[in-house]
């Protein structure tokens, strides 16, 4: 009888089931993306609006013609804080990825919308450096290529998984050589690392769409609804991350500076 139970709920679920449960998981895992997004977006943009100032008398130090930054924004941006406040989402993403096994999926979710505020947070210099129409004309760009490489890992049949090792060491590449760029201040070595960049995470968005599907399809039989709720949050950090540089690095390279 317990032979027939395990079998029954390992095994018992048709392809249809499992199709309408893979649509399912996906929606939650671009919805949470979304929703990130949304949150990081809606923190850049109020922190830059609080960290400047066109009022000479709030001004605690000038960045442009008419324009300057209030004592927040001058803690933020040129303060010792700044290093704290670049390399935040880095520890934090460590540390998620560290955690996810030992706490629950609405603790991991809460860290998630987190985590995009405090991306937010990290990114909102970019509405001092470049125009707000820039800004708004690359994401759209970004959205554009996201969607198309995310429906062709979804959808592709060539197994894709062998890119993820040499992704990840471009990733590690990426991540050291601009840390080492932000002491130097190549222009040539910003370049070259912007235009690896859009690359490597157009590649990652990809692989991540396809791991995210083959995951769930390997999983669903077992019916952990905790590990899939986990596995769509952690998908959609995975997708977010691709996104969010992939529009970084693309705003390095076409953006119209202030």
């Amino acid at each position: 009888m317990q032979e027939h139970i395990g079998t029954r709920s390992t095994a018992g679920i048709s392809a249809e089931q499992l199709d309408v449960g893979l649509r399912a998981h996906m929606n939650k895992v671009y919805g949470l993306m979304s929703v990130g997004m949304l949150l990081t977006a809606l923190a850049a943009w109020a922190i830059a609006g609080l960290a400047t100032t066109t009022d000479p008398s709030l001004a605690a130090a000038q960045i442009g013609n008419g324009k300057y930054l209030t004592q927040l924004g001058a803690t933020l941006y040129l303060s010792p804080l700044k290093w704290v406040v670049m390399f935040a989402p880095l520890a934090f993403v460590f540390g998620f990825g560290a955690a996810i096994n030992r706490i629950s999926s609405g603790t991991a979710q809460v860290v998630f919308y987190t985590f995009a505020a405090v991306m937010g947070i990290s990114i909102s210099s970019i509405f001092l450096v470049f125009t707000g129409y820039s800004i708004v004309q690359t994401f759209l760009v970004t959205a554009i290529a996201f969607a198309g490489l995310s429906l062709w890992g979804y959808t592709t049949k060539k197994d894709i998984s062998g890119w993820g090792s040499f992704l990840i060491m471009g990733v590690i590449g990426l991540i050291v050589a601009s840390i080492i760029n932000i002491f130097i201040g190549s222009p040539a070595i910003m370049f070259a690392v912007s235009i690896l960049g859009v690359l490597i995470f157009a590649g990652l968005t990809a692989y991540d769409t396809q791991k995210i599907k083959n995951d769930y399809l390997q999983m669903a039989h077992a019916g952990d609804q905790e590990w899939l709720a986990k596995s769509a949050i952690m998908g959609a950090l995975n997708l977010y991350l691709d996104f969010i540089n992939m529009f970084m690095f693309l705003l390095q390279l076409f953006g119209n500076r202030e």
